[in-house]
Order: structure tokens, then sequence, then C-alpha cells
């Protein structure tokens, strides 16, 4: 039986006891009192559950506790045992701007934990959730008990923190109050409370126990028992804890917070706002500048629409030939395809846009240009296989390989039959052999996919409008200036040539009209442009890995929160893929990783999330990379004016051009081997790439020490492998010295080719291809395609060689946080990452580069069955028909508008 006695013993103005509790086998007393700002306050009892007398005495085992917690001081002298529980207490409290927590003895028996908390004047009573050494409580109590404030003290009057959307007003300073003046009887008491006038209101949240009300919570984590919390004074409902800030808004102070809360600013991370979409500023233009961009792209596009007809009419003589009709005769079957399919040629894997051949036996189709070579008996068909063996650990980390790998799997090719493929005298082919996927009986039938005369129909209507319509297009020779200096920085060093420096203004030079024209020369030459403090234009949205993580497993459901658990990565040094847990791959991206023998360890993750649901998974990160694009006129994946990728109609599939996201490891110096790289490549489309996180990673001694070793060893084993001597040279002369890492280093080391130097660096490759190495670090004996095969990644060394025997060299620079490269298509070029970097990128379709976009498309159709680049993903031809359909409908819809009016 518990008998609970709150009456106070005895009370006096400078002292009184809080209250006595008695049990049924023991009691507790407290005593507390005031001088000044100080209080002490003195507390002891026992609680027994003795059977004899033995048992108490041997029970107690005194023991003494001193603790100091910020300025309140305590001292507690406790009696353990196995049957007994008694303490006796002190404690001197000093009220601060900082809630004080102090433990109470436990309990043995229960181990319930017991923790008194004191605020400026007020107590709570706070049960632990799971430890008490954590500092991790629930309110298990909504009384509080005030203590007196003498008169002579000042204080500050201020409303109570409650309620979802109540806060002070800050746009005045708050009264300082005199005692004398009380008019506190005039308010209800419950919803004011009194601190001293030095501390901070941002400190102060306060429960109005009468409504009920919520007490405010942190918008970050959402949660209210912080120590301190910072209102906004812009918005006056948003609450940002300390521990929030310091972990996800470094960059910012508690006065900024103040000031602006990161939910104002409009680069709040939270898990609701990450979720959430931004406004997006959308891109208008009067009329005058939408004529000027359709017949501009009338103008461009017609060239390409003629070429499609030719090649059209060319196959529609042929059949008109073998028919034994005119070609005004010819009816061709529409083919039954829906705009959410896509039909690619079964040989060559392009796309097919409008005319082709079928089987009507086994439905096998063939393009337009597979019929042409079948015809000239010019036909390509050849398989290649890559593969490598995987020599051992330590092969590739500068070894001997093990015995039975010494010779690796190398590129087969397959003859087949397909020299039996041919056409017949009067042009007709039969359906391709058995074995190439066909039946071989049936006739190929001339089917079409679009409406009849549709692409002639094109033709006639660009034609009319671009001859009688006369728009002025702005010129760069017309330009006042030929651009400012600091819009241009130099970037190689050819001899008598131009391309030694590169157009590279600021976010803020290209809001300007006339540097979408300057963009547009520069980059029609094939020239690489780079755009610097994209991000500076948008609401500063954090682009940490950690952050995009976060929020990525609170919008996904438990089973893809699971799958994404793990990430499968590319190991740099072997060139394979590795799954890792997603939490040890983005601690390494911070703190990095090597292997056992020191080597650093460099892992890429490419697409993630994918992007196909980038949009939904990440939303907000999304629309905030849309928002930094510079020249969204061309760039913008949704809205690109000039981006002739947005120009299919919404039920017609689209190819997947991003955005996509590439999270990888980084180290300024260069390894020679297994560095955090982007090989050779060539995209189908052009491109832009930005730098929107960066973080360096250091290298301690001993580990620099390894890494030098180790790179001795892979030279001899270079030399080894190339001559079977074992000659060994000295490391400085083989490899460049690593440089310092300064502060305002880059983040990624980009080296792009011109076009024009394409054939010259394909023999260079082809050359030196012994000299580099691939998947598992086996030399490259292999090579169909130097640069579309994507197995070469230039060295410092190599770029060296490469001028000296051939005169030529990249654009070399290197990206910094914030900027925007744009790739021309048909541009070769290579990416080292000197940090562990996030970039994101999109491709889009330039006008100005149509005709190389159709010249990539007609390289990668010549690719063997098998190889990773070999499909069309671009179907560049489908987006020229629908391009020009949808400009000659908007131009010709403006024009009757204006003749209207």
């Amino acid at each position: 039986m518990l008998i609970h006695d709150s009456s106070n013993i005895f009370s006096s103005s400078g002292a009184h006891c809080r209250g006595a509790t008695f049990f049924s086998q023991g009691f507790s007393l407290s005593f507390s009192f005031r001088v000044g700002w100080y209080r002490f306050k003195f507390e002891f009892g026992f609680h027994s559950r003795t059977n004899s007398i033995f048992d108490l005495i041997g029970g107690l085992l005194p023991g003494i506790i001193i603790a100091t917690i910020d300025d309140s001081f305590s001292l507690f002298f406790v009696i353990f045992g196995a049957n007994i529980n008694g303490f006796v207490k002190m404690e001197v409290l000093i009220p601060n701007e900082t809630q004080v927590s102090k433990y109470s003895t436990n309990e043995i028996n229960t181990k319930q934990k017991v923790c008194n908390f004191l605020q400026y004047g007020r107590k709570r009573k706070l049960q632990s959730l799971i430890d008490p050494q954590k500092r991790s409580y629930k309110v298990s109590s909504l009384k509080r008990t005030r203590t007196p404030i003498k008169k002579d003290t000042p204080w500050i009057k201020t409303k109570a923190f409650h309620g979802k959307n109540i806060m002070p007003n800050y746009d005045s300073a708050p009264d300082i109050c005199d005692s004398d003046e009380d008019d506190s009887e005039e308010e209800d008491d419950d919803y004011y409370e009194y601190i001293p006038s030095s501390s901070r209101r941002s400190n102060t949240m306060k429960l109005d126990h009468k409504s009920g009300k919520e007490p405010l919570k942190c918008h970050q984590c959402k949660r209210n028992d912080r120590i301190k919390f910072i209102p906004c004074s812009k918005c006056k409902e948003k609450l940002y804890c300390v521990h929030c800030i310091k972990q996800w808004y470094p960059q910012l102070s508690e006065e900024d917070i103040e000031e602006i809360c990161p939910f104002c600013r409009g680069n709040c991370n939270c898990n609701l706002c990450l979720n959430s979409n931004i406004k997006m500023p959308k891109i208008e233009f009067d009329d005058d500048v939408k004529l000027q961009y359709l017949h501009y792209l009338i103008n461009s596009l017609l060239p390409f629409i003629k070429q499609i007809r030719e090649e059209q009419m060319e196959e529609i003589a042929i059949e008109a030939f073998a028919q034994g009709v005119p070609q005004s005769s010819i009816q061709i079957q529409q083919t039954n395809c829906s705009n959410d399919e896509r039909i690619f040629c079964d040989h060559c894997s392009t796309s097919i846009v409008n005319l082709h051949r079928s089987c009507s036996n086994c439905s096998y189709e063939l393009c337009l240009t597979c019929c042409h070579e079948i015809r000239n008996n010019n036909l390509l068909d050849e398989k290649v296989t890559f593969g490598y063996l995987h020599r051992g650990s330590d092969y590739i980390h500068g070894g001997y390989p093990l015995l039975d790998t010494c010779h690796e799997y190398i590129s087969t090719k397959e003859s087949s039959s397909i020299t039996k493929w041919v056409a017949e005298d009067n042009g007709n082919i039969f359906c391709a052999p058995k074995e190439n996927g066909g039946c071989g009986d049936s006739l190929l039938e001339l089917k079409r996919i679009l409406e009849e005369n549709w692409i002639e129909n094109l033709e006639k209507r660009a034609e009319y409008i671009l001859n009688n319509f006369k728009v002025d297009q702005p010129n760069v020779g017309l330009l006042e200036n030929g651009g400012d200096s600091d819009m241009y920085f130099r970037v190689g060093n050819r001899e008598g040539s131009n391309g030694n420096y590169l157009y590279c203004p600021s976010s803020k030079d290209v809001k300007r009209s006339e540097e979408i024209v300057r963009f547009r020369d520069h980059f029609a030459k094939g020239e690489p442009v780079t755009v610097r403090e994209v991000l500076e234009e948008t609401s500063g949205l954090s682009w940490d890995p950690m952050v995009m993580w976060r929020a990525l497993g609170e919008h996904v459901d438990e089973s893809v929160r699971l799958k994404m658990s793990k990430v499968k990565t590319i190991d740099c040094l072997a060139g394979c893929e590795v799954e890792i847990s997603t939490k040890k791959f983005f601690k390494g991206y911070t703190e990095g990783r090597q292997y056992l023998n020191s080597w650093p360890e460099m892992l890429k993750l490419k697409d993630w999330p994918p992007s196909d649901k980038f949009e939904d998974l990440l939303p907000r990160h999304c629309d905030e990379f849309i928002s930094a694009l510079p020249f969204r006129d061309y760039t913008d994946p949704k809205t690109g004016f000039l981006n002739l990728a947005v120009k299919l109609p919404p039920d017609v599939l689209k190819p997947d051009l991003g955005p996509k996201t590439y999270i990888a490891y980084g180290m300024a110096q260069e390894l020679g081997r297994g560095d955090s790289v982007t090989k050779l490549h060539c995209d189908m489309s052009d491109a832009v790439n930005i730098l929107t996180h960066a973080t360096k990673v250091s290298i301690s001694d001993e580990q620099q020490l390894a890494i030098q070793k180790l790179k001795r060893r892979h030279k001899i084993q270079d030399e080894r492998e190339k001559n079977g001597s074992l000659v060994e040279c000295d490391l400085y002369d083989c490899y460049p010295h690593p440089q310092e890492d300064t502060e305002d280093k880059g983040g990624a080391l980009w080296d792009i080719f011109r076009r024009e130097d394409v054939k010259i660096l394909e023999e260079y490759l082809l050359k030196h291809s012994k000299e580099f190495r691939h998947t598992y670090c086996c030399p490259v004996n292999k090579v169909y395609h130097p640069i579309h095969d994507q197995a070469f990644y230039l060295t410092l060394e190599h770029k060296r060689k490469l001028k000296e025997e051939y005169g030529i060299e990249p654009w070399s620079f290197e990206q910094r946080v914030g900027e925007a490269v744009f790739i021309p298509a048909g541009c070769p070029h290579q990416v080292r990452n000197l940090k562990s970097c996030t970039k994101v990128a999109v491709d889009f379709v330039s006008p100005e580069n149509i005709q190389e976009c159709i010249r990539l498309t007609h390289e990668f159709r010549k690719l063997p069955r098998g190889h990773k680049a070999k499909e069309d993903k671009l179907e560049i031809k489908k987006m020229i028909v629908h391009a020009m359909q949808q400009a000659l409908t908007d131009f010709e819809e403006l024009m009757h508008t204006h003749q209207t009016n």
C-alpha cells in the first residue's frame, strides 16, 4: 500500500520543503532553498524489501557519486544492495540558457531510470526511453512548477511557444519590464513564462497544458526534445534545432538560420521537403522570338528530311521495278504499330522511322540501309565477344598471373551463312536465314509506319515557309563585342591554332540574350563550353550523397528500401561490378577505401537512382538540377524549345536522356592503374554535365609510401609483359610527380578531343593498344573500335606521346563544383576524378549537331553484334521527323494568329 502526502511539512521565505513520500517499507524527503539565483536541494531516503536483519546489514554497500552538468553540481551518497536502495543527494543548480538534466539514483531491482529536469524556474519529470547514458527522453508529465522570481529581478514577458503556427513577433524587441509594474494579473498566466532577460528566446519552448497543444518541433528532425531551437524571423513558423543545423546545414550559422531559415531559402533538405517539387520558372518567349526559333529549326531540319525522303524514294523505285509498275502505282501497306512501340532492325539494331521491309511469316524486319548493303554484297555480320580472364588478385597488383590464366580469352569472330543472304536480280530480298534469326523462306515486303506521303508533305510545307517568310537570325558577327576576356580561358597549346581558348561565361552572363548566339556559334563548331557558378542561381539544395540517400530511403516502400540497401558499383582497378552496402559506399566517399596492400580502392556508382525514376524518387533534386541548367532553350529535358528530344509526341516512347547521377571516388594523384576515370568514349548526342558536390579524401604518409612501391611494381610488370625483361626503371621517370592538392583545385579533370582529330586519335590508340590495360588489368589485345570500345584512358604520359608523335592534344581543364560542361556530339572525351565527386548530366539534341548524331548512329550500327554500344538508343531520325512536324505546326498557327489579329 502506497501512501503519498504532498503537503509541505514546513516552508519559509528563504527555504521550503518540496514534500515527503512515505512507503510501507521506506520513505523519501526532499528539501530545497534559494540564495539569489542559486538553488540548493537536499534529498534522502531508502526503500527496503528485507526479510531479516542480516539482509539489511549485508546490503549496505555505500558509494559516493559527484557529477557536474553545465553549471549544476550534484553530490550523491548512494547505498547499494541486493535488497535495499537508499540515497542521499545534494544538488546546486544555476539556471542558464542550457537545459540541465540530472540523474537520480537507479532503483536497482526494477532498473527504472528517473531524471529530474529544471529550466528557468520550471521542472518537468522525464522518463528515459532506453538508456540514460544517451540522454534521450520523453515527457512523462505535462505539469510544471514555476519558481518565484525576486521582485528586483528584470524579466521578459513573452508568448509561450505552443501550437502549430503560433510564434512570437520578432518585428519589435521584447519589453523589459520591472516588477513594480506588474500587469501579469490581467493576463492568463498559463500563456506566459518568465525568464531572465539575458536568455535567448530561441532556447525557450513551452507547452500549454490547458489546451493540450503539442510543443513545436524541429522542422528537420521533427523532434521536440532538443536542447536549443532557432526560430525563423521571416516566416515565424519554422524552427530548426542546433543539432540539425550543424549536421545538415554546416554552411549556415545560427544567425543565418534565424534571419532566413532553410525552408524560406528553398533549400530545406528534410525528408518532407526533399520529396516535394519546387516551382520551376517557366521559359516565356514573345512571338518574335518564337518565330525566330521556329524558322531556325525548320531551316536546320529540312536537309535531313530531304535525305530521309530520298532514301525512301530509292526503295520505292526498286519495289516498282520488281513489280513492273510505275512508282505512282505502288501501294505500301501500313504496319500495325502503336506509338508506344519501337521498331528496330533485327540485323543492325537501328531504329526504323518509316519505310522498311518485313517478313509476313516470322515478322523479321529489315531497315533500308541493310537492304542497300545486301544488294551491294557488303552486309556486315560480325559477332564479337569480349572476354578477359581473371588472372588473380596478385596479378592485378603487379604480380604474376595464375598458371591456368596465362592466355586471356580474347574476342572471336563467328563466320555465318550471311554470305548466302543475297538479293535477287530485281532487288527482292528474302527473309534472313534461320541461323540469323529469320525463316529464310518468305519474301520481305515493303511496309510503312507513318501516314502515306507524310515525309513528302513535311518537305513541301517546310520549303513553302522558308521561301515565303523571311526571318532575320542573329549572327555572332553582328554582336557589339566579341565577349569579355574573362569569358574565355586557355586550355591548349596548339601552334597556329585559334582553338586554344574555350568559351566560359558565368551563369549571370548567359542570361543576356546575345550569349545564346555566341553559345550557338561555338557549339556548332564542335567546341566545348563551360559555364561557371550555375548552382549559385539555385536555392542551394544540398547535393551531399548522404542527403540524397536519406531522402530516397524515406520515399520508397520497404521492399524497394531493402533493395537499395546495397548498390552495384564499378571497381575501377578490376573494371568489374562489385556489390557493396550503400552505407559503406557513402562512408568511403568521404573517408576513402583501400585494399589490403594500401592501394586506393576507387568505386563508381553510375545512374543512381535510375534515371527513369530520378524525377519520382528525388523530385526536389531533379527540379533543382533543371533550374540550374544554363541555356535552357537547348538543355531543358522538358521544355527546351531548341531541344529536339522534347519534340516527340507525348504518347511516343522517348529515349533515356537523363538526368543521370554519377557518384564516384577520386584522388588528385594520378595512379596510372585503377584511377577513378570515365574512359575515352563518344556520346550519341550533346550533353551537359554539372559537378554538384565534391570532397577531398586525405592520404596518409604510410599509404603514400605504399602507393609508390606498388607503382614501381606495376611498371616492372608492364616492362616484363612488353619485352620479357625484368628491367627496372626509376619510378619518377615513368610517372608524373604527384601534385599538391590545393583548396581551390577542381573536382574532375576533363580531356575533350576535337572532331577533326578523331582519325589521328584512333590511329594512335591502335598503335599503342597493348600499352593499355582493361578488365582485370589485362592488356588490351583486341580492338574493334578504339573509341566506342571504351577501353582506353590516356594518362599524362600518353597525352605527351600523342602530341610528340602526331601533334594533337585535347582541351584539358578542371571542373569545379557548380560548373557545367557542355560536350558537343562527336567529340571523344575522358574524365578523371580528382576528388570524390557527384555529377549530374543530361543529354540533349541541338539543331547544330544533327549531322554528328546521324554519323555516330551509322558508326554504332557497324559495330559487331553483342557490342554494348551498338543499340540505337537515340533514334535521331524519329526525332527529326517529329521535330519538323511540331515546328511546322507551331509556325503555321503563330502566323495564322498574327494574320487574324
